[in-house]
């Protein structure tokens, strides 16, 4: 005999029922916004170009012309002390000399931020020419018709350590004006070297002398290696 004890197990209650699902339509009235997820913007390169040159030839007021920001500048006042190293021939007019340097900033485009750094021009600070160049994309050699000699231990400088550059004459008022191709000869410069006119106190002028530098620069980088096909 067979024993069923499926009368002995009450039956189970009944499972409460699922509640209803409703389609939920759009009203074709009201415009269906994409939700865009928000990317931040990548942070700019920092591009690290040097302006320098002997005393006096204009480094200071190069980078504050074309400076977006008020520009640090580590100027002091020249004194008696100074008289017997620094040279004042032909800026006489000179009060104040840079003894670290100029910092300033120009914004290329979102992706891209140059900072523009002036070296000290006296010999005396030179040993500071090797810390600021550390980076730098390329120079800008700032070189005054009346005292050109005063630009050889900067082209030196840059040609020794392979850092592309231009000379800019920046024209004095009441100095003579030598074409280019005059004042490459005078200092001997490479062919390849640019040099351009310019005159430190207007930023326009101080833009298209970093222009001049950025093609430069473009123009003398080494081309890739090309892919050998198999």
């Amino acid at each position: 005999m067979v024993y069923d004890d499926s009368s002995d197990v009450p039956a189970a209650p009944d499972a409460p029922a699922a509640p209803a699902v409703h389609a939920v339509h759009a009203d074709p009235a009201v415009p269906v916004v994409p939700v865009v997820p928000v990317v931040p913007a990548p942070f700019p390169a920092a591009l690290k170009v040097l302006v320098a040159g002997g005393f006096g030839v204009g480094k200071t007021t190069f980078v504050g012309a074309v400076s977006e920001i008020a520009p640090l500048s580590t100027e002091e006042l020249l004194t008696q002390v100074s008289a017997a190293t620094d040279d004042l021939t032909g800026v006489e007019a000179k009060t104040s000399t840079t003894v670290a340097m100029d910092f300033g900033r120009l914004t290329l485009d979102e992706r891209h931020v140059l900072y523009l750094f002036g070296t000290p021009g006296q010999e005396r600070f030179w040993f500071m020419w090797d810390e600021l160049s550390r980076g730098a994309l390329g120079a800008i050699v700032l070189a005054d018709t009346r005292r050109l000699d005063y630009s050889f231990s900067a082209v030196d400088f840059f040609e020794q350590r392979g850092i592309g550059f231009v000379v800019a004459v920046n024209e004095f008022d009441g100095s003579y004006r030598y074409e280019p191709e005059e004042v490459r000869a005078a200092i001997d410069l490479r062919p390849e070297v640019p040099i351009v006119l310019c005159d430190a106190r207007i930023a326009s002028s101080g833009i298209q002398t970093l222009v001049t530098l950025v093609q430069h620069l473009i123009t003398a980088a080494p081309a890739p290696p090309t892919a050998i096909s198999e």
